[in-house]
């Protein structure tokens, strides 16, 4: 068992919050019980989560993507629904989103360029005036193989554009709706860029660029890290804990 605050004022220490501009409020977002027995983990705040980890009895919800984006918003319909379901049943819910994507140590561009063995790992592709990715060296490998590593990984079936180098040496990575920032990866001649959605335009633009890209989904690129904060909580505080599954293509 511990305190909800204790929870928050940690992770909102390790994860740096205060000090990430973000259109996200970062941290507490809803008020539950001032004790957690159990936590429940998962990508994105949904109804469908919150009535999962309801029935699995948690106390507290942690998520990558939160339900407060940086504007007043109508306690009504699909939003107020969601928010009255956690009130009703006094679970707390914290979202962390751009602390989670650019942290070093648990974030998810961290994680996945780590997966690859690179070498060399630095800060990559800006994002309103902060860098979230990371890029790097690998030892030189075949795109399929590059692939499949990043499928098992992600447990996913990945976007391939096949426009690059054959070999892979250099490899940028920025998740979930990084696409955009392919340019970024083309401006230091990435051999391949990772990423999670990919949109329209990208194809044109690896063909142009002679880059190859990967995507694996927002949401299943986005996973790694939300199982890296679980860990984190389970390390230091007495709290049972759970990721939740809820499966999404996009």
């Amino acid at each position: 068992m511990a305190k909800r605050e204790d929870i928050v004022r940690f992770l909102n220490n390790y994860l740096n919050s205060a000090e990430i501009a973000d259109s996200s409020l970062n941290g507490l977002q809803v008020q539950g019980r001032d004790t957690v027995r159990k936590v429940v983990f998962g990508v994105s705040a949904s109804l469908e989560l919150f009535k999962k980890a309801a029935a699995a009895k948690a106390d507290m919800i942690i998520v990558h993507h939160g339900l407060l984006w940086g504007k007043e918003q109508a306690i009504t319909g699909t939003f107020g629904k969601r928010v009255g379901f956690l009130l009703q049943h006094e679970i707390s819910l914290l979202g962390y989103h751009l602390p989670l994507d650019k942290h070093a140590q648990i974030g998810h561009n961290a994680l996945l360029i780590n997966s690859l063995g690179a070498k060399n790992i630095r800060p990559f592709a800006s994002y309103h005036g902060q860098e979230i990715g990371f890029c790097g060296t690998i030892t030189p490998a075949t795109l399929t193989s590059v692939v499949r590593s990043l499928e098992k990984t992600c447990s996913t079936k990945a976007t391939v554009l096949a426009f690059g180098p054959k070999k892979i040496r250099t490899v940028g990575i920025v998740s979930g709706g990084g696409w955009s920032m392919l340019s970024d990866a083309m401006a230091l001649g990435l051999d391949l860029f990772v990423t999670g959605s990919l949109d329209e335009p990208a194809q044109e633009l690896c063909r142009e660029g002679h880059i190859n890209c990967i995507g694996l989904g927002h949401y299943n690129s986005e996973k790694i890290g939300v199982r890296a904060l679980m860990k984190l909580v389970q390390q230091h505080f007495h709290v049972e804990t759970q990721f939740i599954e809820i499966k999404n293509p996009l």
